[in-house]
């Protein structure tokens, strides 16, 4: 159960030779399993050199970032996609993916859904009914889209900037573990505003 968000700092693209990063490059990993971090920090820190596609790259620091005291109110903005579907079932019996847009308002409520999901995998006690989940786009337009084929499956998923608002605990949910589906494909996480 992680996360972990795009690869960010100073890059180009040029369609027949892909993206160009430029030194310093960051990532950030979230995972509200401690030992998943760890190991990870660990690995990182013995090998001397790694490989991200066919680039040689090293890890040249781990920060371990403070846990936030979470409200039950804040603003986001994404470091990698919010990935939300259904599977549905065609006339013909065959499967169809449909993925959900922020505006709409099935998204909030599987994103609530699935935090729920979560918060059961992560304490191994059933949440509260009465813990509640909102999201609201505040900067987000059609450009925030993201359409990426991955696995040889085509997943939409949405950045841009929000408001979570709704139980403290399940706005940590999605802080450590991600908001959404597919957070382990490096989908849907976020830094707090």
């Amino acid at each position: 159960m992680f996360t972990f968000s795009r690869l960010m700092g100073k890059m180009s693209f040029n369609p027949e030779k892909d993206f160009t990063f430029y030194p310093p490059v960051s990532l950030i990993i979230s995972s509200p399993k401690v030992n998943i971090l760890e190991n990870l920090a660990q690995y990182l820190v013995r090998k001397k050199e790694l490989f991200l596609g066919k680039n040689k790259v090293w890890a040249e620091s781990i920060e371990v970032m403070v846990d936030k005291k979470l409200t039950s109110e804040v603003k986001i903005i994404m470091t990698s996609p919010i990935v939300m579907y259904s599977t549905l079932y065609r006339h013909d019996g065959k499967k169809k993916t449909y993925y959900y847009n922020p505006w709409e308002k099935e998204f909030s409520e599987k994103l609530r859904d699935n935090l729920l999901k979560k918060f059961t995998l992560i304490s191994d006690t059933n949440p509260s009914q009465d813990y509640q989940f909102h999201i609201t786009p505040l900067l987000v337009n059609k450009s925030h889209e993201k359409i990426i084929f991955y696995k040889q499956t085509v997943i939409h998923g949405w950045m841009g900037q929000y408001q979570l608002s709704g139980s403290p605990e399940l706005i940590g949910v999605g802080y450590n573990a991600g908001l959404g589906c597919k957070n382990s494909a490096g989908f849907g996480c976020f830094e707090i505003q």
